[in-house]
């Protein structure tokens, strides 16, 4: 196998950590566990490097992700895998040409699209905020709107992945929604949106509707028809407020939130892109090769 460096290096700065003493009757069982997922990842790279056409990231830390939050079983892992990074290969208009300081995407930014919250929720789970109907359908396409919000969650998996791996919580505010929102979103993308979550190695646990008109149900209604029976049980809507407990939730979200606001996420988050853009020059080297 031709292990990758970066793969190298962690598994051996591993070895040496637990070579300094021997493991305690306490700590046999961990020392174990370490051993055995550092299989694991040497395994997906075997597997990577026979099938090629994957093109998946082989850093120990990218699939070390993937084995945690697959539960550490090794074919569900690769099964997982294969299904992301081909993904990113068919989806180019939302994997392709990823640049923070793209005009379209900066004005996405600004507007807040997509804001993770601060901290964690009372279940240690990382909340994620969706605001469906910030941007100007005459203005905005909504595959950018996907697109801006692929490239937030990409850099925070890399940014928090304790937080994300222990679950993810998705709350859609649809304040604000018209019907030109709804029109952007025929079921084919409908479709391809809800596949995506289930591509992603961390699937939500929550998907909250908040804010929500009664004349949107039937928008509502073809999203669930294309979730599996899973995601559709973890779906909550509410006409106002949200359920999920998060001292950090933004002010305008929930009076009683500690947070900062909807343009202090926004804002943050535009910057940490702009720091990151050769995050995003390395994260597109990897999809599938479909020919």
């Amino acid at each position: 196998m031709q292990v990758q460096p970066a793969v190298k290096m962690a598994l051996h700065n591993n070895n040496n950590t637990r070579n300094t003493k021997s493991p305690s009757l306490d700590t046999e069982s961990t020392w174990t566990n370490d051993q055995k997922e550092e299989e694991q990842v040497r395994e997906l790279c075997d597997w990577l490097d026979a099938n090629p056409k994957i093109n998946g990231c082989q850093t120990y830390e990218n699939l070390h992700f993937f084995l945690r939050t697959c539960k550490f079983d090794i074919e569900r892992t690769k099964r997982k895998l294969k299904v992301f990074y081909q993904m990113r290969a068919e989806r180019t208009e939302w994997f392709d040409n990823c640049d923070p300081m793209l005009p379209e995407i900066q004005e996405l930014l600004k507007l807040g699209v997509f804001l993770p919250v601060d901290g964690v929720d009372e279940h240690q789970r990382k909340v994620v905020i969706i605001r469906t109907a910030v941007h100007d359908p005459k203005k905005h396409t909504q595959n950018n709107v996907f697109k801006t919000s692929k490239m937030i969650l990409d850099l925070l998996l890399k940014l928090e992945p304790d937080n994300c791996a222990r679950g993810m919580v998705a709350i859609m505010d649809m304040q604000g929604v018209q019907l030109g929102h709804a029109l952007q979103l025929n079921p084919k993308l409908i479709k391809r949106s809800v596949e995506s979550w289930t591509a992603y190695p961390c699937q939500p646990k929550l998907l909250e509707f908040t804010n929500t008109p009664r004349h949107v149900n039937i928008l509502l209604n073809t999203f669930r028809v294309f979730m599996t029976p899973k995601i559709r049980s973890r779906v909550i809507v509410r006409h106002g407020g949200t359920m999920v407990i998060c001292n950090q939730l933004p002010r305008d979200l929930d009076r009683n939130g500690q947070g900062p606001t909807y343009k202090e996420l926004a804002m943050k988050w535009k910057n940490l892109l702009e720091q990151n853009v050769d995050f995003y020059v390395e994260q597109g080297k990897y999809k599938s090769i479909l020919k």
